[in-house]
């Protein structure tokens, strides 16, 4: 059987837009990567606590940990992440 190899980078090394990182930054809290029905979504730890499975990335003085089961499809961390009821601190 013929398997692709795997050239996605290691979650680590995924990207987090500079405006993502303001942001978590502003609101002074670490966040998390997880699933939702429409697909990843950034959630403050404090509504979405991590799990001993998630991954681990330092923002800062901040983390973001990424689900086990995200970390293979992220591209990028970006803004488009954030459910709008949160977006509407004034940012």
């Amino acid at each position: 059987m013929y398997v692709r190899p795997n050239s996605r980078s290691l979650p680590e090394e995924i990207p987090v837009n500079e405006d993502v990182a303001d942001y978590i930054e502003r609101r002074g809290c670490d966040f998390r990567v997880c699933t939702s029905c429409g697909g990843p979504i950034l959630l403050p730890v404090s509504m979405k606590p991590p799990k001993p499975t998630d991954i681990p990335v330092k923002i800062g003085e901040r983390t973001i940990f990424i689900s086990i089961h995200q970390a293979r499809y992220l591209h990028s961390i970006h803004k488009g992440m954030l459910p709008l009821f949160l977006d509407h601190s004034g940012d």
